[in-house]
């Protein structure tokens, strides 16, 4: 799919999507969980309907109500088939490996598109010292493991991604782990963990985070034979463009975002605050609108989602924006610092690269420009944000990559007065 994005006002109040960080694991506890699950305010992006078309596979059972909530009745990791696919999630196939090796079963887990290319070897190092055969390509996918996964104390690096102790951390409580001990040098993207572990907490499993260095076990559970609500949160990560497109383009109202959320994107709003936008954060909704921007420092070491959208933002504010953490960018969808570099530079913005720092020369002005995503989600919505006020037309190739995480973003936009035509190439969409 082509989007060609026009010059806008805009103006209006819209509604967060679902978090694809909260619904996926929502998902994951609801199959290991020995009894009915709500799910509540589901998603529905590409990562979201992979996450459930992995517990299907894995045994769950999933219903629709009347209400567009969904019913899972789990019970735990009990395969359907030989093979599960994780679709193009990271989330998604960090999480789920260690839950699928609970399995005595020979399964393999399949990815698509960047997925198959972003390094998985952290499992081979590690599941053998849980009792778990497995075989890789070389460190990528596809993997086949066989299990069952036996907790034991275990040192791992936690520098790559917290998502690989993600789905350790499930694995573990629902393996009804004593006594033992996860050991975790250097790691990255912390509030995820607390994500992680108040969704646990909320399903029963009782984990003990001893400073982020070590998370122990002690056997405690809390399980009741009842049926858990589960309500998927708004999503930081996606919001964090529509409220960059409120700093940017006009005022806008963003409503159903927890402010007190552990998601790590929220730290969207120190960025916000920083560079000079208008901004009103209240319980039900936050205001935004555009300020005298200006260049801000920011370190997204334990938010890297967050580079697309601030890079959008910096294009617009007078000065240097200076951003920490690029090293996060290299294995994501795309390798985000260079496509991030190579895409705005199309706009007119210059962007440095020095080690870990992504210096940003904004406030001169954006051209519209033929774009590319690079197949990435963050980087097709960065673009579109960025044409709001650029000169002339912005074209994005590609653009069917934002449904990954938030299929209703053109569509959003378009409602709060953003001027976008889509033109269809037979791509999935």
């Amino acid at each position: 799919m082509i989007v060609t994005i026009q010059p806008s006002e805009i103006k209006g109040t819209i509604q967060a999507p679902a978090s694809k960080s909260s619904m996926q694991r929502g998902c994951a506890a609801a199959l290991l969980y020995l009894g009915t699950t709500i799910i509540r305010n589901p998603g529905h992006s590409n990562d979201d309907k992979a996450a459930l078309g992995v517990i299907k596979d894995l045994g769950a059972k999933v219903e629709t109500l009347a209400d567009g909530s969904l019913q899972i009745t789990g019970g735990g990791v009990n395969p359907e088939s030989g093979a599960v696919s994780c679709g193009e999630s990271g989330l998604g196939i960090r999480m789920f490996t260690p839950i699928v090796s609970m399995s005595n079963k020979r399964i393999t887990i399949n990815g698509e598109g960047s997925l198959v290319t972003r390094p998985m070897d952290f499992f081979d190092e590690v599941l053998p010292q849980l009792g778990v055969e497995i075989v890789s390509r070389e460190g990528k996918l596809p993997l086949q493991v066989k299990g069952p996964l036996q907790p034991k104390n275990i040192t791992i690096d936690g520098s790559l991604s917290s998502q690989f102790l993600t789905g350790l951390l499930m694995a573990y409580a629902a393996s009804n782990a004593k006594g033992v001990t996860i050991t975790v040098d250097n790691l990255k993207s912390k509030p995820y963990i607390d994500l992680t572990l108040a969704v646990m907490k909320q399903f029963g499993w009782q984990v003990e985070n001893r400073n982020y260095e070590q998370f122990h076990f002690s056997g405690t559970t809390n399980h009741k034979p009842q049926t858990i609500n589960y309500t998927v949160e708004g999503d930081w990560s996606g919001a964090a463009f529509l409220l960059v497109t409120g700093a940017i383009a006009g005022d806008i109202t963003v409503k159903g975002l927890d402010v007190q959320s552990t998601q790590a994107d929220r730290a969207v709003l120190q960025a916000l605050q920083a560079c000079g936008a208008r901004l009103s954060i209240q319980a039900e909704q936050i205001e935004i609108g555009p300020g005298a921007l200006k260049a801000f420092q920011f370190d997204a070491t334990e938010c890297p989602d967050l580079f697309p959208p601030l890079v959008a933002l910096a294009s617009y504010c007078k000065g240097t924006t200076v951003i920490e953490g690029a090293g996060r960018l290299t294995h994501k969808e795309s390798n985000r610092a260079l496509t991030l570099q190579e895409e705005f530079g199309k706009m007119g913005v210059e962007i440095e690269l020095q080690d870990d720092l992504m210096l940003i020369k904004g406030g001169n002005g954006l051209k519209g420009a033929a774009v590319h995503s690079h197949h990435d989600h963050r980087i097709a919505m960065a673009c579109a944000v960025a044409a709001l006020k650029a000169t002339g037309e912005t074209v994005i190739s590609e653009a069917h990559a934002i449904n990954k995480s938030y299929p209703d973003f053109y569509e959003h936009i378009q409602s709060l007065g953003a001027v976008v035509q889509k033109q269809f190439e037979n791509e999935p969409i």
